[in-house]
């Protein structure tokens, strides 16, 4: 009898595994040098603050009375969003310790309940201060930046000497022995003609730095004084006086009047230069001597007359 054969069951194929298929977020997480402890505490931190957000916009929708709100602000302050420290940048000549002073002005250090706005506007009351930019950083700190402004001026009132800026901000005190390199504006309300003063040497480039001092009368025109000690009377308005020295500059030029021996120039009237020396009780008119020099049409101008013609008409009308 012949034996029967039994085959072997048939082998099912081996299925390879799948390979868990790796995110693109996943993937640029793994680039970046940050260690999966630092990302779970950015991560803890930014949901936090959105949590924090929320609430406060929840309470305002809601109409939660102002106290709740408080109690709520304080609560989130004792879990350890309060303010203990501020970064300030920007600063160069104003005083850090007011900007800290102000920044902890606050009726409560809790994060929510300090107001970036009031922070700011109080900022801005400062002279030194042209702008300022606020802001948080979870969980305790205050971000300060401050745009300061850049002195223009020295002006000098009743005896007192002061810093100023641009359109005559008052920035600090002045201290005689410690005068900066800075035009020197007297005279009550001469710190808010400092841009027009400063527009006025533009004119004559070649007489500023022969200009010590500005003196405004009456708060109406300019008498300007001299290094070597004379003082120029300049006419009304912005135009009549830029016109008034250039000419005086157009001068001095062709024929040196500073440093002469003059005591005062009166060019109040901008058609002609009167002047008078030390002791003399009358004054009598100057010749203008650029009208002679232009019949020589073979002479060049000299530099300073060049550089005060360059400005002619830069000045608006007074």
């Amino acid at each position: 009898m012949a034996a029967t054969l039994k085959r072997a069951p048939a082998r099912r194929p081996v299925q390879k595994r799948k390979q868990p298929r790796t995110s693109i977020i996943d993937r640029i997480i793994a680039a970046l040098p940050i260690s999966e402890a630092m990302l779970h505490r950015i991560a803890t931190w930014s949901i936090t603050g959105a949590v924090i957000a929320g609430l406060g916009t929840f309470a305002v929708w809601m109409g939660v009375p102002g106290a709740i709100g408080v109690a709520v602000a304080e609560g989130v302050g004792r879990a350890g969003f309060r303010v203990e420290q501020i970064e300030v940048t920007g600063l160069s000549r104003m005083d850090r310790m007011s900007v800290y002073a102000v920044a902890l002005d606050q009726q409560s250090r809790a994060m929510p309940l300090v107001s970036l706005e009031e922070v700011r506007t109080k900022l801005l009351k400062y002279g030194w201060i042209a702008d300022a930019h606020v802001s948080r950083r979870l969980p305790d700190t205050l971000l300060v930046h401050i745009v300061e402004r850049r002195p223009t001026a020295v002006w000098q009132d009743k005896g007192q000497l002061s810093l100023i800026a641009a359109n005559g901000v008052w920035l600090e005190p002045v201290r005689a022995d410690a005068m900066p390199d800075l035009p020197l504006v007297i005279g009550p309300g001469a710190n808010e003609q400092e841009a027009a003063y400063q527009r006025l040497l533009g004119a004559a480039p070649a007489l500023r730095p022969l200009v010590k001092a500005a003196t405004w009368v009456g708060n109406r025109r300019w008498n300007l004084t001299f290094e070597s000690g004379e003082t120029l009377q300049l006419p009304e308005g912005n135009a009549p006086a830029a016109h008034a020295l250039i000419k005086f500059a157009e001068m001095d030029g062709v024929k040196p009047l500073l440093g002469k021996g003059w005591l005062r120039f009166d060019m109040r009237d901008p058609t002609k230069l009167v002047a008078r020396r030390p002791g003399e009780e009358t004054a009598r008119a100057i010749t203008d001597p650029t009208d002679a020099d232009s019949s020589d049409k073979n002479k060049a101008p000299k530099p300073a007359v060049i550089e005060a013609k360059k400005h002619v008409g830069v000045m608006g009308q007074g």
